[in-house]
């Protein structure tokens, strides 16, 4: 993080008196415009740790991180309140969390090890600190959980009208060739690792058990609705994705892998687009496998959603790889279909089917703050 100095100024506090920003304020929980950067980072940066693979961490203009085959795999994604989250349905913890598994999956993706995190963060100045401090939480044990070694090695803090945050991911290929999209070949098998539809599920949920009569989201609804459906609102808020599968497939010998941030179908067409192949996906493959599985539900409407959700849905953040059909199909990936002729065509049961999914310009309800 950034640790530029900050003249003190005055700022108002919550109780109406004025306060220096960088002094001691009178209450517990002040605001990142009352404290100022450089005592908001003195109680961010405690919170983080910069992993196994960083030199030099932060403290310094930029942080040093190993790379040991001489090449490194980069990512970056935003999460920006309105279009990407909404405060009164996530938790400080669970934006950190999603923060880093969103970048995560991306680099495993390439069958590269995560190494490191750069994060910024631009908030309102009444930011309430122990929001920072929440998010820095989640960013430290997604990363135990998701990517154990990798850590946080430095970045930014600003102020902005608008809570945003913005993480770069580095990974370590060790010695591996990285997997493309473009590799994917006619008689591979099409193989997946993680959940199928179940974050789309819970964004669903939230949209109409959460918000209140005016369609503004809820924080008392959303926690009576975690009390009900915690699986599907989590699913959605802090996914856990099988971020070590990317590495396993690649060493198993993967043509082609990519995280599926916005459903199979929209996203099996960028591995078939690249390939210059086509994706024939199995129904029955897609309704009775992966973590979501629930072929004992004999239900056919319920069965046509849960393929539909698999195919359409967005930010389960699993892997979604293609194999050489003769050879083995390491766990947890399911086969879930076929490549086939056919440039970018995308097939349910041979059938030809559209490659729609998750838009966050259009997946959320397009509000922005």
């Amino acid at each position: 993080m950034s640790a530029s100095s900050s003249a003190a100024s005055p700022a108002r506090s919550d109780d109406g008196t004025d306060t220096v920003r960088g002094a001691a304020v009178g209450h517990d929980d002040p605001t990142s415009g009352e404290l100022g950067e450089i005592a908001v980072l003195g109680r961010i940066l405690p919170r983080l740790e910069s992993g196994e693979h960083a030199l030099l961490g932060p403290g310094d203009d930029a942080a040093l991180v190993a790379a040991s085959d001489g090449r490194f795999v980069v990512t970056t994604d935003l999460l920006v309140h309105g279009p990407d989250f909404r405060l009164a349905w996530s938790t400080p913890f669970e934006l950190g969390w999603k923060a880093a598994a969103t970048n995560l999956t991306d680099v495993a993706a390439m069958g590269a090890r995560p190494t490191a995190l750069v994060v910024a963060i631009a908030a309102p100045p009444s930011t309430r600190v122990s929001t920072l401090e929440g998010i820095a939480d989640g960013l430290r044990e997604g990363l135990a959980e998701l990517a154990p070694g990798a850590g946080v090695v430095g970045g930014d803090l600003s102020a902005s009208s608008v809570l945003t945050i913005a993480v770069t991911a580095f990974g370590d290929l060790e010695g591996r060739a990285p997997v493309l999209r473009s590799g994917a070949r006619v008689g591979d098998v099409i193989a997946h690792a993680g959940r199928r539809g179940a974050a789309a599920r819970g964004l669903a949920l939230l949209f109409a058990e959460a918000t209140d009569a005016a369609g503004e989201p809820d924080a008392a609804l959303a926690a009576a609705l975690r009390e009900r459906e915690p699986d599907l609102v989590l699913a959605q808020l802090a996914p856990r994705p099988p971020v070590w599968a990317g590495i396993v497939a690649a060493a198993s010998g993967a043509t082609s892998m990519l995280d599926v941030s916005d459903g199979l179908a929209r996203d099996g067409r960028r591995i078939a687009e690249a390939s210059r192949v086509g994706f024939d996906f199995d129904s029955a493959a897609l309704d009775a496998g992966g973590e979501d599985g629930r072929a004992e539900v004999a239900h056919a409407d319920a069965a046509v959603e849960r393929v539909r959700l698999a195919l359409s849905g967005g930010e389960d953040h699993g892997m979604l790889a293609t194999f050489p059909a003769d050879g083995d199909i390491p766990a947890p990936f399911e086969v879930i279909g076929h490549v086939v002729e056919g440039p970018g065509r995308m097939l349910l049961d041979g059938r030809d089917i559209r490659a729609e999914g998750w838009d966050p310009y259009s997946g959320w309800d397009g509000r922005v703050g």
